[in-house]
């Protein structure tokens, strides 16, 4: 045989680049097998060529879409004044004291309660997203508990009379705007003892057009709260009549400006309406709750598509890593149970009135701390000495 002949696919063939000896002797049914067998090789290859372009396109477009959030780590914000330890330590002044089995922490040591298995991430609404210059109405803790498999919410009252490191005492809701979320966050951490990892900031322009990417929101509402969505709609301008939403009580589907007026509505006495801050921490709480549900029958490639419609519309210091690790474990999350909470707590704070503001003042602080801290972190404050708690000392 000639050289000429090993090169000849008619007698013989080569598979990815494996080199075979042409037989001479192969019947027809033999090579009938054969050259079926090659174009079903060629046929798996094409489909696996395929299905690794789709693939390697799908994470070229993730990546893209992490590249579309706003990434902001709290160090970036100049607002907030650098405090040192001594300054942090005396705002906390104080200790948790859980005897009887619970955990014995000191809070003037710096020390804050963090488990690894809940991811604590405090959500913001504001004027505006960019941390400056504005007084946070909206904070939430979420609180991503991987160990009793719960999302957990909780409510910060904004009038809440707390310190603020380097400012002395003052209205919660002001620490942000002092210096964005990195001093809210301190401030909430030195004062309640629980640690925050991470934040996500929207303003109301966003959340207007993240309602809207969703589709709206179908959410159970009163008689009063429908008229209080349509009066404030018309009352800024921003519909033509006085009743544009006609349903009466029941659940209602809102598009994003009715959904933004549900969230802020803590009624209006001048205008007829009944409500107070604490009706309207209620009502974002349940708007969470009710966006969850929606998404649970969501599928992952969904949800990515979400991810890179909200992407710009929120200020973050979750990195890429960790956003990648929240999404691929998101259909876990979505089937969790949902809790809330509110701070301060039932029956554990009083109405005050400091330099001329109404504020809401804590009772007993060591009663709120502590419920606080088991709300959280559950039967582990308790075991803590078991060594499933960990405790991170402030540089």
């Amino acid at each position: 045989m000639s050289d000429n002949s090993k090169n000849n696919f008619s007698d013989g063939y080569e598979v990815l680049g494996e080199s075979r000896t042409p037989s001479r002797t192969i019947g027809t049914k033999k090579k009938k097998k054969k050259r079926v067998g090659l174009i079903i090789r060629n046929v798996f290859l094409i489909v696996l060529a395929l299905v690794m372009a789709v693939a390697g396109t799908g994470c070229i477009y993730y990546y893209r879409t992490l590249d579309s959030l706003n990434y902001k780590d709290t160090g970036d914000f100049d607002e907030a004044k650098n405090y040192d330890a001594d300054e942090k330590r005396r705002s906390t002044d104080y200790d948790i004291d859980l005897n009887d089995g619970y955990i014995n922490m000191n809070l003037s040591e710096g020390s804050l309660l963090n488990d690894p298995m809940v991811l604590n991430v405090l959500l913001f609404g504001a004027d505006k997203n960019d941390g400056t210059s504005q007084r946070s109405d909206t904070m939430i803790l979420l609180s991503i508990d991987n160990r009793h498999q719960k999302l957990k919410l909780t409510s910060f009252m904004r009038d809440l009379w707390v310190y603020i490191p380097d400012y002395g005492y003052s209205k919660l809701n002001h620490a942000y705007a002092y210096g964005g979320p990195k001093l809210a966050i301190s401030t909430i951490e030195q004062n309640f003892g629980v640690g925050i990892d991470r934040y996500a900031i929207v303003d109301f322009k966003s959340f207007k057009s993240i309602i809207d990417i969703l589709g709206g929101v179908d959410i159970e509402l009163t008689d009063e709260e429908i008229d209080y969505i349509n009066w404030q709609s018309w009352k800024n301008n921003q519909v033509e009549t006085r009743n544009e939403l006609q349903e009466t009580a029941g659940v209602v589907h809102l598009n994003g400006r009715q959904a933004l007026w549900y969230a802020r509505n803590r009624g209006d006495m001048e205008a007829g309406f009944s409500g107070s801050d604490f009706d309207r921490t209620a009502r974002q709480r349940k708007l969470l709750k009710t966006l969850v549900k929606s998404m649970k029958s969501a599928s992952i490639s969904q949800i990515i598509s979400i991810v890179d419609e909200i992407g710009p519309l929120v200020t973050t210091n979750l990195k890429k890593t960790e956003i990648t690790t929240l999404v691929a474990n998101s259909l876990t999350y979505l089937s969790y149970d949902m809790i809330e909470y509110r701070m301060p707590s039932d029956g554990n704070y009083a109405a005050g009135w400091h330099y001329g503001m109404s504020t809401l003042d804590v009772v007993d602080w060591d009663f709120e701390r502590k419920n606080f801290a088991i709300y959280v972190y559950e039967e582990l404050v308790t075991d803590a000495l078991d060594g499933y708690m960990t405790y991170q000392v402030q540089d």
